[in-house]
């Protein structure tokens, strides 16, 4: 808890400028020149839940860090309507599909410019060069640049990416054809995630010619909205406004902060104190507190998310499915809705929440059932079982309070003669060691990302998800060729039987439990004009204004 920041005042907040990572400080001294033009300017500061583990978004899963990257500083190919889940075009203005559905010819958006940075002046526009850098580096291990900066794509890879994309090829300086090996139905609404966002060709190519190609996840440029200008862990990040920015009429904010606060109750102190005039992840308590105090408008929307209990299994202990039954009919369900959410969320019976198309309405849970899990201990011989249960140390729109709902389930699994370690990490390293194995149970959950019923149960479920999204390392033959076919498909029909038989799959053979689906909350200032919720979790401030 950095509690210098904590104390700042709306106009200390505004005026303080912190150098970036580089050591940099020309940023900071412009900050502070310009602190007698800040009544005129437009600032809208952001309580954050978290550090961004980087600000490369092609490398990472989490939305803190999506939230700090991709939507203030890039643009996607296609992008999402904000507040829905219908794409629109973005740096394609237009594309066509082929009669067979393998190949995609975009056309794409003229005079489009990327940011000027302290660290990087583009000599041109946008063009084709900069999508074809982008989709041969998600998909490509020996793509140059990625020699040159090794990093790994969890959600390319888990998509299947590199297998379905055969080639990208210019047709001209803005025309893109990508053909694919198979029909991909989420195809384009897969390339409006922030995973995909354009980067600049040209700025990729001077970091590899001065050797120093690691620095496009520390010092990004895109064509989005804002430009990046200093980030200090733990502590600030700092953007401008873009004013090359080809929506430009869409953008209201002239200053946009990032205060990073991991503290719940003081984000939402800060928000009613003025001190910071958005903040996400609150927990009821403090939503209520914020009502009751006139100082915050409170928004909510029902989540499009998924909280749950993941069991890895490939670990020995977890490998039989009837001790993974045991442990999932011995938690409390109701008492943790009651005590971790607080009437913001309901029971979760499947991967994926009731308002997504193609859920099974038909699963229910096993009922909670002290005795009857001992009885499976006892006939999968589990005695004396020991395990690490990790917990997230954060607050997320699918989990208020990680902390409190692993001491919950610690204290169920007692009841049956488990004992749990309670373990947690930084984020960062948290999300990093989940997707490399290493938790045995681990609390996590997911937002959706695209709308497609592919992002939850292909990307967290499938065998090519294992090392990425996939924390249980579950790798079922007969519910993937059900995913994968359906992905191949493009009748809805069609895909909805797939996806329903895949849940009843899942829960037989239960590598998560599920937990709730929650409502998503944000405060802010009363001056901050038309903030949206986004179903897909994102925390953008295109459109936004503030008085």
């Amino acid at each position: 808890m950095q509690t210098p920041f904590f104390k700042l005042t709306l106009l200390a907040a505004l005026t303080l400028g912190v150098s970036a990572c580089s050591g940099d400080n020309k940023t900071a001294d412009k900050t502070a020149d310009a602190g007698s033009d800040a009544k005129a300017a437009k600032t809208l500061i952001y309580c954050s839940e978290g550090s961004p583990a980087g600000f490369d978004p092609a490398q990472y899963t989490a939305g803190t860090d999506f939230d700090a990257s991709a939507y203030p500083i890039f643009n996607g190919i296609v992008q999402f309507k904000r507040g829905e889940t219908e794409i629109e075009p973005g740096l394609a203005e237009s594309w066509e599909i082929s009669e067979d559905g393998k190949t995609y010819t975009l056309n794409l958006r003229k005079g489009v410019k990327f940011g000027k940075t302290d660290y990087f002046t583009p000599t041109r526009d946008f063009n084709a060069d900069d999508i074809i850098f982008t989709i041969e580096r998600l998909t490509d291990t020996g793509f140059a640049f990625n020699k040159d900066y090794p990093a790994e794509f969890p959600y390319s890879v888990g998509m299947g990416l590199p297998d379905i994309i055969d080639k990208v090829e210019k047709v001209d300086d803005y025309t893109v054809k990508i053909t694919l090996t198979e029909t991909n139905a989420p195809f384009l609404q897969n390339l409006a995630m922030p995973f995909a966002y354009v980067h600049s060709a040209e700025y990729a190519k001077q970091l590899q010619d001065a050797g120093n190609a690691a620095d496009l996840n520390t010092k990004p440029v895109g064509t989005g909205p804002f430009v990046f200008t200093s980030y200090q862990k733990d502590a600030q990040i700092r953007y401008t406004k873009n004013p090359d920015y080809w929506n430009k009429d869409n953008i209201h904010i002239d200053n946009l902060v990032f205060v990073i606060t991991k503290d719940s109750a003081v984000r939402a102190q800060k928000v009613q104190a003025g001190e910071c005039n958005v903040s996400a992840y609150a927990n009821p308590s403090e939503v209520d507190s914020a009502k009751k105090s006139g100082k915050a408008n409170v928004l909510d929307d029902a989540g499009f998310n998924v909280g749950y209990l993941g069991y890895n299994t490939e670990k020995p202990d977890l490998k039989d499915v009837n001790v993974r039954r045991a442990l999932d009919m011995a938690i409390n369900k109701d008492a943790i809705i009651n005590a971790v959410y607080q009437g913001s969320g309901i029971k979760a019976s499947n991967p994926m929440p009731p308002t997504q198309w193609g859920y099974n309405d038909e699963i229910k849970d096993a009922p909670y059932d002290i005795e009857k899990a001992k009885a499976l201990l006892a006939e999968a011989g589990a005695k004396d079982l020991e395990i690490d249960l990790w917990y997230m140390p954060v607050q997320r729109p699918y989990n208020p309070n990680a902390k409190l709902m692993a001491e919950m389930i610690q204290s169920d699994w007692a009841k049956i003669g488990v004992k749990a370690k309670l373990v947690t990490y930084e984020w960062g390293e948290y999300l990093k060691r989940a997707g490399k194995g290493e938790p045995e149970a681990i609390l996590a959950g997911w937002t959706g990302d695209n709308g497609d019923p592919d992002n939850w149960l292909g990307v967290l479920l499938s065998c090519d998800a294992v090392n990425g999204n996939n924390y249980s390392r579950w790798c079922n033959a007969e519910f993937d060729k059900l995913v994968m076919d359906a992905r191949a498909n493009t009748n809805q029909d069609e895909r909805i039987a797939n996806y329903k038989q895949a849940q009843v799959i899942f829960k037989d053979q239960l590598p998560w439990t599920t937990v709730a689906n929650s409502v998503v909350t944000v405060l802010t200032t009363p001056n901050v004009k038309d903030y949206k919720i986004s179903p897909l979790g994102s925390i953008r401030f295109d459109g936004v204004d503030i008085e």
